[in-house]
């Protein structure tokens, strides 16, 4: 193992697929509440996003030649 890889973050294996909620069980108020939660998901995804964007470009500007 090299110097640079024993600097790199070690991270868990990722799950290589998101389970599927059975929807069929769920009542039309849990359907809403699963639309809301899965809507505020989607936001904080694309805010993680848009985050690790600006932090590569910060790095790309910092470490530009």
């Amino acid at each position: 193992m090299s110097f640079d890889e024993e600097l790199e973050p070690q991270h868990p294996a990722k799950p290589k697929a998101f389970k599927e909620v059975n929807i069929e069980a769920l009542s039309i108020e849990e359907i809403k509440e699963y639309i809301e939660h899965a809507k505020k998901e989607i936001l904080r995804a694309e805010a993680e996003i848009k985050s690790r964007k600006a932090l590569r470009g910060d790095a790309n500007l910092l470490f530009k030649d």
